[in-house]
C-alpha cells in the first residue's frame, strides 16, 4: 500500500509550504463559505487542516490506513472535526454529494493507465452536484520524461537516513522511484533499512482534457504553477480545474 511503511517520515520530509499553495490555488476557484469539499488522497491530513480553517467543510478519503491515522492526529489538535474516509478514489461515489472534489500532490499519476484515470473522473464526476468543482495537478511530461530519470536525493537526520532514486518506467512518461529509509532502532543499536517502490505515469494534456470531458466535465482549464502561470514547455505541474456539466449527459 502507498505509503503504508513510511508515513511518518513522509510526512516530516514534505515541504509543508505547498500545502498553503494548493489551499490557495482552491481559494481562487472557489469561494469557501461552507461548501462540501472531498479532499481525494488526503494523506496525512494537513492539507484537509487548512481548507477546513479557511471555510470549506471537508471529507478526507485516503488509501492508507497509516495516512488516515496521522490526519486523525493533526485534526484532532488542531479541535477540528473532518470525516476521514478509507477508501480507492476509483470507487467512493457512494459517499454522496459535494460542491468540490480535490486530488492534489500528484496523485492521478499513482493510477496505472488511463482508463483508471477515466474512473476517477466518472466517480468524481458522479459524486458532484451539477456544476460542482473539480481541481486537481499532474506530474507533466517534462517533469516524467526529463527530470525524474536519474534524479536522486539523500537526506538525513540523527533518527534516519533517506535516499530516493528515480529512474524511467517500462510504459510512455512514466517513472518509477526507488524510497529506501535508514531508521535507527535503539534495541539493536543500528539502522534498519525500509525500502518501498512507487510507479507514476503522465500523460499529455490533451489526453486529460478527453477523459475529463467524456466523464462530462466543462470549462476545463489547464495551469501551471498552482494556477499563476500558463502552461509552458518546461512546467512540471500542470493543474486542471473543472466543472461538472449542468446539463445531463
Amino acid at each position: 500500500m502507498i505509503y503504508s511503511t513510511f508515513a511518518q517520515v513522509y510526512d516530516q520530509l514534505m515541504d509543508q509550504d505547498l500545502y498553503t499553495d494548493w489551499r490557495d490555488y482552491v481559494l481562487k476557484q472557489v469561494p469557501a463559505k461552507g461548501q462540501r469539499l472531498l479532499e481525494l488522497a488526503g494523506g496525512s491530513g494537513s492539507l484537509a487542516v487548512l481548507l477546513q480553517n479557511a471555510g470549506f467543510n471537508v471529507t478526507t478519503l485516503d488509501l492508507s490506513a497509516e495516512m488516515l491515522s496521522m490526519a486523525a492526529e493533526k485534526i484532532n489538535r488542531a479541535g477540528l472535526d473532518i470525516p476521514l474516509v478509507q477508501a480507492d478514489m476509483r470507487d467512493f461515489a457512494q459517499l454522496g454529494e459535494f460542491d468540490v472534489v480535490t486530488c492534489f500532490d500528484d496523485s492521478i499519476c499513482y493510477m496505472p493507465n488511463l482508463a483508471d484515470i477515466k474512473t476517477v473522473f466518472s466517480e468524481v464526476n458522479a459524486s458532484l452536484v451539477p456544476g460542482g468543482r473539480f481541481m486537481f495537478d499532474a506530474h507533466s511530461l517534462h517533469q516524467m520524461d526529463d527530470i525524474f530519470p536519474g534524479y536522486m536525493y539523500n537526506y538525513q537526520t540523527e533518527d534516519y537516513a533517506f535516499i530516493w532514486s528515480s529512474y524511467e518506467g517500462e510504459v510512455p512518461h512514466s517513472a518509477e522511484h526507488d524510497l529506501t529509509f535508514f531508521v535507527y532502532h535503539e534495541d539493536i543499536d543500528a539502522y534498519k533499512p525500509l525500502i518501498e517502490q512507487h510507479k507514476e505515469r503522465t500523460y499529455p494534456v490533451a489526453d486529460f482534457v478527453a477523459a475529463l470531458t467524456q466523464a462530462g466535465f466543462v470549462d476545463i482549464q489547464v495551469s501551471a504553477d498552482f494556477g499563476r502561470s500558463a502552461v509552458a514547455d518546461d512546467s512540471t505541474r500542470w493543474f486542471f480545474s473543472c466543472v461538472k456539466s449542468t446539463v445531463k449527459q
